[in-house]
């Protein structure tokens, strides 16, 4: 990611009006100083959005997104930090900064990239209209596709002549290297010069979220192998990172305040052509986490509709154990199941539009899709497949890595093997969530079923929320990092993104500026921390430290803060009190005080012999 000075970012955020920004996709109310809207990123009813264009910030309540201009286009069009910024530079018409020689030899070879790929979408536009596109045509009539949608989606066609997308680049002037490194030809072993990468096939332009083509499919209208072929990835196109047709549905997804994924091209389009706007297409049904973080971008539960076929059904429950680990609170899926064979496509040409807002709005919770699948998998029908059932749903849900979530998946497998099979297991930690956790919190034994790595796992996960709420308290109010900058230095919190996050933190205030919070949310977004911001901010430090959110007022953060760092220093003495119990005499543990000894229960009971 290029480097771009502060002096630049400041000037840029002055430039733009970010409320006329935030208005092209929020309807704003002015109060004051400050304006409101419903959120972009959460269905809600009350408006909870703000934006308070004096200090360039926006804010979200009933999400916790927060951020300046080029962070509210980020998530709003799911841009990359460079993308926002060099598209609002050239909307107040500031010109980008000069790179460093590396930095510009990467970027001028992305537009050289770019541009050929839009010159061969254009070519392939040009051939489906041509005589030599008529069997293509006429295909896409046969699958009902308007001229409308057919235009909208760009599609075209590879003629089965081998050099005719060569040539016509070569006469727009792209080198012939620039046309291999963007996937447009192959060189099959042997052969000399390259051939068209698409012979024959339609052509599917798979397209950023901006809109510009970035690679292409292509399918046969025959039964020659494979059916659908893909251009290879490329500096500008990584598989598992790019959802079909998300550019044509991003509007939609924010008015809908949802989306819908299914697997192939031609379900995708089909659905928008019948009123379901909001969709977009995985390639391939092996989901990747890239993809299931961008579909979190425009929807809290996004819907997945895949085949109704075994492998339809195998793909939705691979998808769902991929999910697991990232699931925070209020951000799921929920599956479609289709049935008889169906496809999205076919079910939509024989049933019309509302038979798949109808399957849509049936659509089960990601927790009744891992207990279905794992009930026809293993046909608890006796003692020993109801305990390997069991113990598969309780491993799935330990993969989840946030607590509270993991907590709650628990408590609903426990709960429901209990009404099924009348079986009655510990009661889930769950119940560790009635308060703000304490780090030093005696260690319980591992529940039945369970393992000493995932309690351990889970006791980990208890003692890292009060570090993540500090991290939180201090991004949020960016003074606050100087004054208590030993204590976050001291923090021990492994080698994750928690921990480059800190250094980071450590780092802005180690420069003793003024650095607002848009600046900082923004330096995090650039060093590829917006996600290890997020985590911190995540809904149950939001709930149980409500003295870390944006809204709080400093002196607020900087008592919470306080109350904190001396719990954790108290817990740390209990600590290493209740290590040395188990060793030290009787009057050695008299002399200690009550109150450490006593705090939590820890001075034991002297019977006879001691």
């Amino acid at each position: 990611m290029a480097n771009v000075p502060p002096e630049f970012l400041n000037q840029l955020r002055e430039r733009v009006a970010l409320a006329d920004l935030v208005s092209r996709h929020v309807k704003l109310t002015r109060r004051g100083r400050e304006y409101v809207g419903l959120s972009p990123f959460r269905k809600e009813r009350t408006p909870s959005f703000t934006v308070v264009p004096d200090k360039g910030f926006f804010h979200c309540f009933s999400s916790g997104e927060h951020g300046d201009a080029i962070g509210f286009l980020m998530r709003i069009e799911g841009l990359s930090f460079m993308e926002a910024v060099e598209k609002l530079a050239a909307e107040v018409g500031l010109p980008m900064p000069r790179e460093s020689p590396e930095a510009a030899e990467a970027a001028r070879r992305r537009t050289g990239l770019l541009e050929v790929l839009e010159a061969a979408a254009a070519h392939y536009e040009r051939q489906l209209g041509l005589p030599v596109g008529r069997e293509a045509s006429e295909y896409l009539r046969g699958r009902g596709l308007d001229p409308g949608t057919v235009r909208r989606f760009r599609l075209g066609y590879a003629p089965p002549r081998d050099g005719g997308l060569q040539g016509a680049l070569a006469r727009e002037g792209f080198a012939a290297g620039l046309i291999e490194e963007a996937g447009l030809v192959r060189r099959g072993e042997g052969e000399g010069r390259p051939r068209d990468h698409l012979r024959d096939r339609v052509v599917f332009p798979i397209t950023d979220a901006r809109g510009r083509p970035i690679a292409f499919g292509g399918r046969t209208m025959g039964a020659a192998q494979p059916k659908y072929l893909n251009t290879p990835e490329s500096p500008v196109f990584r598989k598992g990172s790019v959802l079909y047709g998300l550019s044509q549905a991003r509007d939609a997804c924010h008015r809908a305040r949802g989306m819908v994924v299914v697997e192939g091209y031609m379900d995708a389009i089909t659905l928008s052509q019948a009123g379901i706007g909001h969709t977009v297409a995985a390639l391939g049904t092996a989901f990747g986490e890239g993809q299931l973080r961008s579909l979190w971008q425009y929807a809290d539960e996004p819907v997945l509709c895949f085949d109704g076929d075994e492998a339809g059904r195998r793909a939705a429950r691979r998808a769902a154990e991929r999910a697991l680990p990232l699931l925070t609170p209020g951000k799921s899926l929920r599956f479609a199941a289709l049935t008889g064979g169906h496809d999205p496509d076919t079910l939509v040409r024989s049933g019309g539009g509302q038979a798949m807002r109808t399957l849509l709005e049936n659509a089960v919770p990601l927790a009744d899709l891992l207990w279905t699948s794992e009930m026809e998998a293993v046909r608890p029908d006796n003692p020993d497949r109801r305990a390997a059932f069991g113990t598969n749903l309780l491993a799935l849900t330990a993969t989840i890595a946030d607590a509270m979530v993991r907590s709650y998946y628990e408590a609903e497998v426990t709960a429901r093997l209990q009404e099924r099979f009348g079986v009655r297991l510990p009661a889930p930690s769950a119940r560790s969530f009635r308060g703000p956790p304490r780090t030093g919190a005696a260690r319980q034994p591992p529940r039945a079923g369970g393992g000493r790595e995932r309690a351990e796992a889970r006791l980990g996960a208890l003692r890292e929320l009060p570090r993540r709420a500090i991290l939180a308290c201090v991004v949020n109010h960016p003074a606050l990092a100087l004054e208590f900058g030993q204590e976050i230095a001291d923090l021990e919190l492994g080698q994750g993104s928690l921990d480059k996050l800190r250094h980071e933190i450590l780092g802005l205030a180690a420069g003793g500026e003024d650095i607002d919070r848009g600046e900082w949310q923004t330096h995090f977004e650039r060093k590829g921390l917006a996600g290890a911001v997020k985590g911190a901010l995540g809904g149950q430090v939001r709930e149980l430290w409500p003295f870390a959110r944006p809204a709080a007022t400093e002196a607020d953060a900087r008592e919470g803060l306080r109350h904190l760092f001396s719990d954790m220093q108290r817990e740390q003495v209990e600590s290493d009190v209740r290590a040395a119990a188990g060793t030290a005499t009787r009057d050695v543990l008299e002399r200690m005080p009550d109150l450490v000894l006593d705090a939590r229960g820890i001075r034991p009971g002297f019977g006879d012999g001691n």
